[in-house]
């Protein structure tokens, strides 16, 4: 397995935010990233399936106006990325792919969910590996999987698919570096304080 090329901290993947929807507009949704990395998040990833790439746009160099002391990731648009200037890219091509296309120093992560899966990790700073406890679609592979993909990854992994502050201890001990949390966060009532729920579990001195 290819080493990742160390283009960020892993300290940075410890609470990944990835946005939910614009139902309350561009501000609204800003507004919540924003509570969301002040109550301890670490990074963001642009997630808005639906939406214009000059939308994707407007949003993403909104937030990076609002919260630029963390990383922007966007969500299977690397073109978007490099338009709004945004930290990397969260994409299912292979990394060696993109960065043909993008600077030395975008962050590129993967997604992984099956064996068959880990070799796009080669070349990938990171990897989202789920669903553990949840799923949308398929099933659950549960904290074991998770800790077995990982492994066989061999670059730094943040869980995803159904975490809470009562669940994220597990997949930390199973060797996750962080987690990356949707609804738990971008569908809160406060998502500043749900943040800080999750950073008393990841812990904050290790942001």
């Amino acid at each position: 397995m290819q080493p990742a090329i160390a283009r960020l901290d892993p300290a940075a993947l410890r609470l990944v935010a990835i946005t939910d929807s614009l139902r309350d507009g561009i501000d609204g949704l800003v507004g919540r990233a924003a509570a969301a990395v002040d109550g301890g998040a670490t990074m963001l990833q642009l997630r808005l399936l639906d939406e214009t790439a000059r939308t994707l746009v407007e949003v993403a160099r909104a937030l990076r106006r609002a919260v630029p002391s963390v990383p922007l990731l966007l969500n299977d648009r690397a073109d978007v990325a490099l338009a709004a200037d945004a930290d990397g890219v969260h994409d299912d091509l292979a990394p060696a792919l993109l960065r043909r296309v993008v600077p030395a120093r975008f962050i590129i992560g993967v997604s992984v969910g099956a064996e068959d899966e880990v070799a796009r990790a080669s070349g990938a700073d990171y990897v989202g590996i789920g669903p553990v406890f949840a799923a949308d679609v398929g099933m659950a592979i549960g904290v074991a999987r998770f800790a077995e993909l990982a492994r066989l990854c061999g670059v730094p992994a943040v869980a995803v698919g159904g975490i809470s502050p009562e669940n994220a201890a597990s997949v930390l001990e199973a060797g996750a570096s962080g987690v990356a949390v949707i609804s738990a966060l971008f569908a809160a009532p406060d998502p500043m304080r749900a943040a800080r729920a999750f950073r008393s579990v990841l812990g904050a001195s290790e942001s």
